[in-house]
C-alpha cells in the first residue's frame, strides 16, 4: 500500500462513497459486481490496500489467528506451525506466533493475544486456567486445543486417537515376538502421553507381556540420557515404544553408541513421523499423526466460529497410521 493513500482517495476516483469502498474490502458484504470492479480498479491504480489494524478498531477483530506453542525444540511443532500458516493464508488470515516458556499460558501471553485482537486462538502444548479461558469466551474468540485433550469440557480439541495408536503399536510389537518392552513417556501430565501409555499397557496386560515405564522431556537429549540410564542398568528390552520421534532418535543414538544392534537386539517405535524419522541415517518406525487432517479440522472450526460464534465444544479425534522402517 502506498503511503498516504486512503479509502477516501479510492472513493473519489471510483465515484462512490467511502463506505462502499469499505464494503468492497470486507469479506461477506453485498456489493454489485459493477461497483466492486470500479473500486478494485481505482484501488489498483492508486496502490491502495485496506488497513487491517484500522478495520480492527471498528470490528474489534483482526484477520489474525494466535498460535501458542511451547515445544519449539520438538520438530513436530514447527511442521505444525508451517501447516497452519499455509492453511490460514489460503483463507486470508495470518498467524501471530506466541512462544511460551511455561506449561501454563501466562498473563502476558494472554494480553498479547487480546491486544492484537486475534480472531481465534490455537493452543498446542500449553494449558490454560479456567479464568483465562473465560476471557476468550467473553470476547467470543474461538479457541482450539491442538494435539491434546483437556479436562475443561467447554472448548474444542483436535488430536490423534492416541489411545488407539498405543494399542496398535503394542499389537504390532507383540506380533514381532517382543517379550518385554519399555515405554518412554514425555510429560505425564499431558493427555497425549497418558493415552498412548494407556492403550499400550492395555494390550500388553492382555497378553501378559511385562513392560517398564521411564519418563523424559520430549527432547533428543532426554531420550538419549534415558537410554543411557537403561543401558547402565542392563535392562535392554525386546522393544522400546517412545512417546515422540525426537526422543526416539535420542534413544537410537545412545543404543548405537553402545553397539546394540537394531532391530535384532531391540526394536524402536517412535510417534509423530517427523521429517527426520525418514532420513536414511535413522529410518525410524513410527506412528504418523495426520497433520493435514488435524490442521484442516482446526481451521474449519475456527472459520465457522468467526462467521457465527457459538462457543460449541467437542473432541475431534483422527486416526493415524503405523509407518514401518528399519528400526523394527
Amino acid at each position: 500500500m502506498k503511503s498516504g493513500v486512503t479509502a477516501k482517495d479510492v472513493a473519489k476516483i471510483a465515484g462512490v462513497s467511502q463506505s462502499t469502498v469499505s464494503r468492497v474490502f470486507t469479506q461477506g458484504t453485498l456489493v454489485s459486481e459493477k461497483t466492486r470492479e470500479k473500486v478494485l480498479a481505482a484501488a489498483e491504480e492508486l496502490g491502495y490496500g485496506p488497513n487491517e489494524f484500522a478495520r480492527s478498531l471498528i470490528t474489534n477483530k483482526t484477520k489474525i489467528i494466535g498460535l501458542v506453542m511451547k515445544g519449539v525444540k520438538n520438530p513436530f511443532y514447527p511442521q505444525v506451525l508451517k501447516a497452519f500458516a499455509t492453511a490460514f493464508k489460503k483463507v486470508g488470515y495470518s498467524i501471530l506466533f506466541v512462544h511460551t516458556n511455561n506449561d501454563e499460558l501466562q498473563k502476558e501471553d494472554v494480553e498479547t493475544l487480546l491486544n492484537y485482537r486475534v480472531a481465534g486462538v490455537i493452543i498446542t502444548d500449553a494449558t490454560l486456567s479456567l479464568k483465562v479461558t473465560e476471557r476468550f469466551r467473553n470476547n467470543e474468540i474461538p479457541l482450539v486445543f491442538f494435539n491434546r485433550k483437556v479436562d475443561i469440557t467447554d472448548f474444542f480439541t483436535v488430536s490423534t486417537n492416541n489411545l488407539e495408536a498405543g494399542r496398535q503399536i503394542a499389537e504390532f510389537l507383540t506380533r514381532k515376538g517382543c517379550e518385554n518392552m519399555i515405554y518412554i513417556s514425555g510429560d505425564s501430565n499431558t493427555s497425549t502421553s497418558r493415552d498412548r501409555e494407556r492403550g499400550f499397557s492395555e494390550v500388553l496386560n492382555k497378553y501378559h507381556i511385562p513392560y517398564s515405564k521411564y519418563t523424559s522431556d520430549y527432547s533428543f537429549e532426554g531420550g538419549y540420557q534415558t537410554a543411557k540410564l537403561i543401558i547402565s542398568e542392563n535392562k535392554i528390552p525386546s522393544a522400546f515404544f517412545v512417546a515422540n520421534d525426537i526422543m526416539a532418535l535420542g534413544v537410537l543414538g545412545a543404543l548405537r553408541e553402545h553397539s546394540i544392534a537394531i532391530p535384532t537386539d531391540t526394536k524402536i517405535v517412535g510417534f509423530d513421523n517427523i521429517e527426520m524419522a525418514a532420513w536414511p541415517t535413522h529410518n525410524l518406525t513410527t506412528w504418523e499423526q495426520p497433520i493435514s487432517q488435524m490442521v484442516g479440522e482446526t481451521v474449519k472450526y475456527i472459520m465457522d466460529e468467526i462467521e457465527a460464534y457459538t462457543g460449541v465444544s467437542g473432541n475431534k479425534e483422527l486416526r493415524g497410521r503405523l509407518i514401518e522402517r528399519q528400526t523394527t
